[in-house]
């Protein structure tokens, strides 16, 4: 009995801190790779992965390619992700019952489109030209890869701290990830954005929905150490 409660713990520290140090060096690895395509936009230079990704995308193009590619881009734009985050708010108000989840979605979703925003207006990149669908606006950090990176990034986090079976949970986790990478290529294959633009968002994206749900748990935390004195007073009186 001692050697099966030690050996779940040792399991589950283990688990901790790989997972820990998987998230820092995410963390780490994107704010490097922002900086770094940021200083090189700002400088005007061309960065040859765009050319690169073009001339693959064009090389790959077909009609049928073209729909699917359509049907994928539309799950990180405003019409599907604004119903979404309403329904997965309501799930955890009136189903689940999980204050902090159902702050989670709104400052995570919310956050980063005012974050893409603020950097558009900061880069001010004009898109690409010979676009295959119609665009708006500016092209640096791609809005749909960074609001696709913050907000599955988020659905990511809740998929690995809910679902139980090991291996539903990895099968989950391993298709929102390749779900977000197809997003992105969905806005370089319609000539929307730019990979680098692509690749600066996805970096804005995970790095906002890290800090957000950081910050949310300190919040958490810090609200329940205020609540216990007021219960523990209660209790005398």
């Amino acid at each position: 009995m001692i050697q099966r409660v030690f050996k779940r713990i040792v399991a589950g520290t283990a688990l901790f801190t790989v997972e820990l140090i998987f998230i820092w060096l995410l963390f780490v690895v994107c704010i490097i790779g922002f900086l770094y395509i940021g200083a090189e936009i700002l400088q005007g230079d061309k960065l040859s992965i765009d050319a690169a990704a073009f001339g693959f995308a064009k090389d790959i193009s077909n009609p049928g390619l073209d729909q699917l590619i359509k049907i994928v881009t539309f799950f990180a734009s405003r019409q599907f992700l604004t119903p979404a985050a309403l329904l997965l708010v309501a799930y955890f108000v009136f189903i689940r019952k999980h204050r902090w989840y159902s702050l989670k979605v709104p400052v995570v979703a919310l956050g980063s489109i005012t974050l893409n925003i603020v950097l558009k207006f900061f880069f001010d990149r004009p898109r690409p030209i010979m676009p295959l669908v119609e665009a708006s606006g500016l092209s640096f950090p791609s809005g749909h890869s960074m609001v696709a990176a913050s907000f599955y990034g988020l659905i990511i986090y809740l998929v690995w701290h809910n679902v139980r079976p090991v291996l539903w949970r990895n099968v989950l986790v391993g298709f929102l990830i390749i779900f977000v990478l197809l997003i992105g290529f969905s806005r370089i294959y319609l000539r929307v954005h730019y990979a680098s633009d692509v690749l600066a968002g996805f970096s804005a994206g995970f790095l906002w929905v890290i800090i957000g749900i950081w910050a949310l748990r300190r919040l958490e935390r810090l609200s329940k150490k205020e609540l216990d004195p007021v219960v523990e007073e209660e209790t005398v009186a």
